[in-house]
């Protein structure tokens, strides 16, 4: 979304993040896609952000757009503030082609799966930047083991108290989000048999992460913010991990539960489904009708299902009380959300949504005996192949 503020007190940072939300413009949107950095022999994950931050800052379209993460074998590339999903959807095209053009020329490929499917958390180093040598000496063993990609969604949201409403409403909608995205059905050379293995190794391993409490409006949210910084539990904000939280410096309420997508076309509509849901919210919020609220227990069942079957299996429609298939989820997700989609200009992305996940498609072929080593160029393929795809098709479109 931008540069952060720099501001290096954790509480003048919540105080004058209310503030930036009261001052925020509604909807602008941001894209991040993690990827692993693969050396091309033998698609295993290899030490070389380094390589990227240095040669990305003299590119002309990914300066300022290109990120470290946690470990090495990982960068992560941003559209940056976009004005419209069309804006960002173009700009998540653009970041990813280049992304893959300057791979090649350093040498490496890349995939945004949600996990590798063989290479080892031993063999990866953290990242050399004051964020995360506080994360790694806090978390140490759970820091490591996150070998993990994902795809975050950030959309500004213009007020403190209908941030923290819209967000609280997002919670109820995780599970369907992660089953719609599942695209790592495998770990450490094993066939796992969950749709989604990084949720187990990131969201169940890390603190202050998963799906969070419902919050009345920001005072009770910046009480518990306070909390954590007053008993010395974190040092800055970021480092509360939920799977959809007010993100403090841009202002925005980013979804940061959905796995790395590899097929471009999915990861667009994914986003653009993140997008559609955050506003819809905030419309319902500012008409006055109940956003839905559901307990944590309710929404850690359906996450559950989620991670094991993903669109394969069911999912718990919890205003009806009763398991419908996953794929009846998404047409009521795409149902509720398609006035906001229609009026965003969001709905032409979204029909991906209904293809198979990348983890349906490889359990299906695992269960028939398939090894992950046997699978994975396939998908790196399919990683490089898709983006330019996708752009031929909207050239073609026009």
């Amino acid at each position: 979304m931008g540069e952060s503020p720099k501001i290096t007190d954790p509480l003048a940072a919540l105080e004058n993040a209310r503030v930036q939300f009261e001052q925020a413009e509604d909807f602008t949107i941001a894209v991040e896609e993690e990827f692993a950095i693969l050396e091309p022999a033998t698609l295993e994950m290899t030490s070389g952000f380094e390589r990227f931050d240095v040669a990305a800052r003299e590119h002309q379209t990914l300066r300022e757009m290109v990120a470290g993460e946690l470990i090495r074998s990982e960068v992560e590339v941003r559209t940056g503030k976009c004005g419209s999903f069309a804006e960002a959807a173009a700009a998540m095209a653009q970041r990813r082609a280049d992304l893959l053009d300057l791979a090649d020329d350093l040498g490496y490929r890349l995939c945004a799966a949600g996990t590798h499917p063989y290479s080892r958390w031993e063999d990866q180093q953290v990242i050399d930047t004051p964020h995360y040598a506080i994360v790694e000496s806090t978390l140490r063993y759970v820091a490591w083991r996150n070998n993990t990609f994902g795809l975050h969604v950030h959309v500004g949201i213009h007020g403190a108290d209908r941030a923290i409403a819209v967000n609280s409403a997002l919670r109820s909608v995780l599970p369907e989000l992660l089953a719609f995205s599942g695209s790592s059905p495998w770990l450490e050379g094993r066939h796992t048999h969950l749709h989604s293995t990084r949720t187990e190794i990131f969201t169940k391993f890390f603190p202050r992460c998963g799906i969070p409490d419902s919050f009345s409006g920001w005072d009770q949210y910046a009480e518990f913010v306070r909390f954590l910084i007053d008993t010395r539990s974190i040092r800055e904000h970021t480092e509360i991990w939920w799977s959809v939280r007010p993100h403090q410096a841009y202002p925005t309420v980013e979804t940061r539960i959905c796995d790395g997508q590899p097929e471009f076309a999915r990861s667009v509509a994914l986003s653009g489904l993140m997008v559609a849901l955050t506003a819809d919210f905030a419309r319902r919020f500012d008409a006055g009708e109940p956003l839905p609220a559901y307990p944590g227990r309710d929404l850690e069942e359906n996450m559950w299902r989620a991670i094991r079957w993903g669109m394969s299996g069911e999912l718990i429609d919890l205003a009806a009380r009763r398991s419908i298939p996953a794929l009846e989820r998404l047409e009521q997700v795409l149902d509720q959300v398609a006035d906001t989609a229609a009026d965003l200009g969001i709905a032409p992305y979204l029909p991906p949504l209904r293809e198979p996940t990348l983890s349906q498609r490889m359990d299906e072929l695992m269960e028939d005996g398939a090894d992950p080593r046997e699978l994975w160029p396939d998908v790196v393929e399919r990683n490089q192949r898709s983006v330019g795809e996708w752009l031929s098709d909207r050239e073609g479109a026009l």
